[in-house]
């Protein structure tokens, strides 16, 4: 879901629904200075803020934001870029705004929420999933890599001890192995009681991940998503030698097809993601033995979700007529991963030449430096700054920055020189159908989908 799309709105509605909510964990730290910056409409930051138990991490990021004061309109501050051995206060911005935003989703009701991250950003990782636990967080689901030591880590912040997973390196010797640390008690002397450990789910896209992180994961896997490429966001590449169709989009066969079978005799519940949208795939997911369906579009596009108002009704209106398009993209992310990329008449980044800065920096590659320390780098940074860090000049070809896009999707663009930042919107394939959807609607909410999905109501008029 992005960046601040799956807010806590959003993951509150769907829960008080009897679903679980899930709000993105991408960028939380950022996306709660630029609320705060924004002026808190609601007080809804605040109030969580004075909620969290180490009162002392909310206090040093007051002082952050009163030390460079906001100017309305004007370029909102940035974190420090995250680096192997980040301190105290860039962690704990980390852990603040994800119980903020985990603390605000699970307010008024009885219902489950949980947090998405993404296993390729590790370094926020730890710090984020304390501060999720610290609010009561019920599930974690995580993919976009092999998220094997996360279920051991959850348990160990469970009890304050300190966590630490691998940190994946370009040009590390096979005898030398990375860590990113995080403990707790480097934020407060006496901590809590123990905490309740989350569930956890990951998201594959392979039979065999699948398999290997069911039986071999040290620590306790509660289900599997299971995603296909239609899903929006990042999707695994295709298995083999990559193929590319008349469009330049990647091209899915058999060998990228989970077999269900093979899911069923692991003996966890798993649920089915991209493309379920609907109600006959909600029934058909079930047919298979999936307990279940995990669903975006439809919900990245309701009135609760923290996408643009401006932008949401744009595509909105544009969807229900049939003109948009959502194209697989193997160049626009950093990772490599394919992402997707959702296209539209009215799209307000289409034909800018974006200025290449990289100043948040999710996304950036730790790589090996000739020195032999750890630096970082991000083939959408600017090209010469990529080229002397090591990184090959061909590979910055396409690159486009998802993390001030995405920011910028979710309301919040940074402003630089007389430049605003454009968006950029990712949906799964299912956006080009949700007219069927709408059914004459120009907007909805998120008990409207459950209620869609559930076949408890058809949608009107």
């Amino acid at each position: 879901m992005g960046v601040g799309i799956s807010n806590w709105r959003l993951a509150r509605a769907v829960a008080q629904c009897g679903q679980l909510g899930v709000v993105s964990g991408t960028g939380l730290d950022n996306l709660l200075i630029r609320r705060l910056e924004d002026g808190d409409p609601g007080g809804h930051m605040r109030e969580a803020m004075a909620a969290f138990p180490i009162q002392s991490a909310v206090d040093s990021l007051q002082r952050r934001l009163a030390s460079r004061p906001h100017r309305p309109g004007g370029p909102y501050s940035v974190l420090p870029l995250y680096k192997l051995g980040s301190g105290a206060s860039r962690q704990q911005a980390s852990m603040l705004a994800a119980f903020v935003e985990v603390w605000l989703a699970k307010q008024g009701h009885g219902g489950q929420v949980g947090i998405n991250l993404l296993t390729k950003i590790q370094p926020p990782t730890l710090p984020t999933l304390y501060g999720a636990m610290l609010a009561g967080v019920d599930y974690v689901l995580m993919g976009a890599g092999i998220p094997r030591e996360i279920p051991a880590a959850l348990e160990r912040l469970a009890l304050h001890e300190p966590a630490e997973v691998r940190l994946d390196v370009a040009g590390a010797s096979s005898d030398k192995a990375y860590r990113v640390s995080f403990d707790p008690h480097e934020h407060w002397e006496h901590p809590s009681a123990p905490l309740r450990c989350p569930r956890f789910v990951p998201i594959v896209a392979s039979t065999l991940l699948a398999s290997v992180l069911v039986r071999k994961t040290t620590g306790r896997i509660d289900g599997l998503v299971i995603e296909s490429p239609s899903a929006g966001g990042h999707s695994a590449a295709p298995r083999g030698e990559l193929r590319l169709d008349a469009n330049g989009e990647p091209i899915y066969g058999e060998r990228d097809v989970v077999d269900l079978n093979k899911i069923r005799e692991l003996g966890v519940p798993f649920w089915l993601a991209g493309g379920t949208g609907n109600p006959r795939a909600l029934q058909a997911a079930r047919a298979s033995g999936a307990a279940g369906v995990q669903v975006g579009t439809l919900f990245a596009y309701c009135e609760e979700s923290g996408m643009d108002d401006e932008l949401k009704h744009s595509v909105l209106s544009y969807a229900a007529r049939g003109e948009v398009r959502v194209r697989t993209d193997v160049r626009a992310s950093p990772t490599g991963y394919p992402f997707k990329l959702v296209e539209w008449p009215d799209d307000p980044s289409a034909g800018k030449d974006r200025r290449r800065v990289c100043d948040i920096g999710y996304l950036r590659e730790a790589y090996v430096t000739p020195a032999g320390t750890v630096g970082f780098r991000c083939a959408a940074e600017p090209v010469d700054v990529y080229v002397k860090k090591g990184g090959a000049r061909e590979d910055t070809v396409g690159r486009r920055c998802l993390c001030n896009g995405l920011m910028a999707t979710a309301g919040h663009p940074q402003r630089r020189r007389n430049e605003i930042e454009p968006p950029l919107l990712t949906s799964g394939d299912d956006l080009v159908r949700i007219g069927e959807f709408l059914a004459g609607r120009d907007r909805y909410r998120a008990a409207d989908v459950v209620d869609y999905l559930l076949g408890t109501s058809a949608p009107a008029a």
